[in-house]
């Protein structure tokens, strides 16, 4: 949870209270099924390991993380996706490693570029089995996932397990299995869809913070300094009014704006008698927010909400600043390690510093690592190749990444959450039991007839 996130995508989505527990224990397994391990791990012995395709050699499976880590805007922005996956290397490999072979881990810098994501593509098609744990925010052209050449020269595909894919095109390619979330409905060719359309979007938070404060009334923080960024922010905004949240305006934010710049928000606070304040930018964003409205002497918000971006340390570190701050997670809370196995050792793993995104990128990892124990459990370690593990993690469903996450498929949407609220420098779990997850399927609703781009443009 360290660092310094640019003024984030609302891919961090929404949701309610108590339908079921979905928490699952880590003992499960990746998938929750010990089995297909234990299948794989007898597989191994005594076998005779082959290269069998680009970037699995007889000892080693390559793999390549892409996130964006050197951008000017925002240095180290998605540096946890990267820590994470070395870390998960280190872990899988001092316990037995991964299809009979040691994982090897490469990064790619994207930039929050368009041609450095497609560049990273391309680097992983010549050098890598797969693309695991990426968080790259501008990634439009994506072509090269579908036409990527294996070993024989033929036009297999790139599998991408990626931690959070913002932009369409990414998450709606065939060959992507997406860990955060896929508000589209995409079509079978993976061709992005355009247009009025139905999404999907996550209410289950609105949902509570409407059971702590009925009337809600207020602005939204639109992270501005992508197209892509500002477009998922939109089906969000129309989220919290299509539950009866009256947003009287959405403002962009980016990741440069000073202080100074949040007055003519908190003018619009004062001016509508708002109570409400939800940020789908980063954490500094909203800690300005904070200030800015503070030294305005408005008192009138009652509601302070964030997505997971405020998920961080230099958020608690800001202590009173930011108290009664809520945000939600679809993911088990840092701070309840000592209920899951698979969570600690994601902790553990990046030396006691977690990262939200972070823990994204750990699970995309078990997600690979599952996908390859199905194809040696079925055809030993011999078999794995860019066909065989594209082929297989489309079977992968329900998937729960050891209980640290509520059950999912690849262009789908989890219904489970928790809600956190920070007061004096920690985040207090507000929703359900330490290791659940409270969950139910009204949670996700549909907006219908819905043109992102074309109502990005209105966001000033």
């Amino acid at each position: 949870m360290k660092r310094h996130h640019v003024a984030l995508l609302a891919a961090a989505l929404s949701i309610s209270l108590l339908a079921g527990a979905c928490g699952r224990s880590s003992s499960e397994g990746a998938n929750g099924n010990t089995n297909t391990t234990s299948a794989a791990d007898a597989k191994c012995k005594g076998a005779t390991l082959e290269a069998t395709e680009i970037g699995v050699s007889a000892s080693e499976i390559t793999v390549e993380v892409m996130a964006d880590t050197g951008s000017s805007l925002a240095p180290g922005l998605f540096q946890g996706n990267v820590d994470a996956m070395n870390g998960y290397a280190k872990y899988v490999n001092a316990n037995g490693g991964v299809g009979c072979r040691q994982l090897k881990v490469i990064a790619w810098d994207s930039k929050l570029s368009p041609e450095e994501s497609k560049n990273g593509i391309i680097n992983a098609c010549k050098n890598a089995l797969a693309m695991v744990g990426g968080n790259s925010l501008f990634n439009p052209d994506v072509a090269v996932l579908g036409n990527c050449v294996d070993k024989a020269g033929q036009p297999a595909g790139l599998p991408d397990f990626v931690a959070l894919a913002n932009d369409i095109n990414e998450q709606c390619a065939p060959n992507s299995w997406v860990i955060q979330a896929v508000a589209e409905t995409c079509p079978a060719d993976g061709k992005p869809p355009t247009g009025p359309r139905d999404l999907k979007s996550y209410v289950g938070f609105l949902k509570y913070l409407q059971s702590q404060q009925s009337d809600l009334k207020g602005i939204w923080l639109v992270p501005g300094d992508l197209p892509t960024t500002v477009q998922s922010a939109t089906y969000q905004i129309q989220a919290n009014r299509q539950v009866g949240i009256d947003v009287v305006d959405a403002f962009k934010t980016s990741g440069s704006l000073q202080q100074a710049g949040f007055t003519p928000f908190v003018q619009t606070l004062k001016d509508s008698k708002s109570n409400y304040v939800y940020n789908g930018s980063n954490d500094a964003n909203m800690i300005k927010m904070r200030k800015e409205t503070a030294a305005q002497g408005y008192d009138g918000v009652k509601i302070w909400a964030c997505s997971l971006a405020c998920y961080t340390e230099k958020f608690k570190a800001e202590g009173a600043t930011v108290d009664n701050t809520y945000v939600w997670t679809q993911f088990l809370p840092f701070e309840e390690a000592d209920s899951n196995a698979s969570l600690k050792a994601y902790i553990d793993s990046v030396g006691g510093k977690p990262d939200s995104f972070g823990m994204q990128a750990w699970q995309a990892g078990m997600l690979f690592k599952a996908t390859i124990d199905k194809i040696v459990a079925a055809d030993g370690p011999n078999g794995i190749t860019r066909t065989s593990t594209i082929s297989t993690m489309k079977t992968i469903t329900d998937f729960t990444a050891g209980g640290t996450m509520g059950p999912k498929s690849a262009k789908g949407f989890s219904d489970c959450m928790v809600v956190l609220k920070i007061n004096g420098g920690k985040f207090t779990r507000v929703t359900g039991k330490p290791g659940e997850f409270t969950c139910e399927p009204s949670n996700v609703i549909t907006i219908a007839n819905f043109d992102p781009a074309a109502e990005a443009g209105k966001v000033h």
